[in-house]
């Protein structure tokens, strides 16, 4: 898979993660202990893996535009 095919499918789940964590950060008293633990927690951890490979994806771009 090329790498802007492959940011064409991380973008949006990026997108949905990090709303996913602003959501579950304002409303953290609406849901119980049980759902903030596996979306908010579990979500972030899963956004941290994503910039992870969105940055590694994107090395080139980086390298190119700062180093």
């Amino acid at each position: 898979m090329k790498n802007n095919t492959a940011l064409k499918i991380l973008n949006p789940i990026l997108g949905i993660l990090i709303l996913n964590q602003i959501l579950t950060g304002f409303f953290h008293d609406a849901i119980s202990h049980a759902a903030f633990d596996i979306f908010h927690k579990g979500g972030g951890i899963l956004l941290a893996v994503g910039i992870v490979i969105h940055l590694i994806l994107n090395r080139k771009w980086i390298k190119a535009n700062f180093f």
